[in-house]
């Protein structure tokens, strides 16, 4: 079976849960798990353990998979806050370590919007803590009541991958559940897809083939809310899946 890592969600601990009060949760989505599990496929979440034992399971990984979430902190950007947002520091260092570590191993990923932003951050870019503080005349991006049944439409650059493997659609919609945005584009990376009011959708990492290394910012796992009026979710995983399988291949022939 292929294997996938997925990067964990936290809870830290807090008295007033009545389970697991004083401990820190690891979890993934339930979407995220339907999403990704098929047959040949283990889906693995990546727990938050000690370096010497962390480097033994991602060596095991067929790929990565960096979920959504908290905000990124604006430290790790190297900024400081600007309002109430202060993510999430201690999550933005193990996820940064595990994304570090499948660059350098030339494993596949697929990040979505937190992750996006966080492989964004990883390459030296930066982020709009606040769409709505911080930019002007953009649409609804996220509505904490609405969350995934918002839409927009979104514009891909022309002979990229999306514009390549969505060739068939004549206007894309996509989610939106987010309310930060890629402001400064890390290095190495190109654009994919822009929202229809001017904001970063989608990237790829240029030293890798085409959907090898690359992130979205809407939520695929969460396209069955919208159903057919949002582009399909299961094109962007069967690319992925595709440069996953093409590395297992490799390193079973290497070993």
């Amino acid at each position: 079976m292929l294997k996938i890592g997925i990067t964990s969600c936290f809870m830290y601990p807090d008295p007033s849960r009545t389970v697991f009060g004083h401990k820190s949760l690891s979890y993934i989505e339930n979407d995220m798990a339907n999403y990704i599990s098929q047959k040949g496929i283990l889906p693995v979440l990546l727990p938050d353990i000690d370096n010497l034992f962390l480097s033994d399971l991602l060596s095991e990984m067929d790929g990565f998979i960096l979920q959504g979430g908290s905000d990124i902190a604006p430290e790790t950007y190297n900024e400081k806050p600007v309002g109430q947002w202060k993510g999430d520091p201690y999550r933005d260092a193990y996820e940064l370590k595990i994304l570090d570590y499948a660059i350098q191993n030339s494993k596949p990923v697929f990040a979505i919007c937190r992750g996006f932003q966080l492989m964004n951050v990883y390459f030296g870019g930066s982020l709009y803590q606040d769409i709505d503080t911080q930019l002007v005349n953009k649409g609804l991006h996220r509505s904490a009541e609405k969350y995934d049944t918002i839409k927009h439409s979104i514009k891909f650059e022309k002979g990229k991958l999306l514009d390549e493997i969505y060739s068939n659609i004549m206007q894309p919609y996509v989610n939106s559940v987010h309310h930060q945005a890629v402001k400064d584009l890390g290095k190495d990376l190109e654009i994919y897809a822009y929202s229809d009011d001017g904001i970063i959708e989608a990237f790829g990492y240029i030293n890798e083939p085409a959907g090898k290394v690359f992130g979205v910012q809407w939520h695929p796992e969460f396209s069955h809310t919208l159903g057919d009026e949002v582009i399909d979710p299961n094109i962007l995983y069967s690319t992925f899946l595709q440069h996953v399988r093409i590395h297992s291949q490799n390193k079973e022939i290497l070993n």
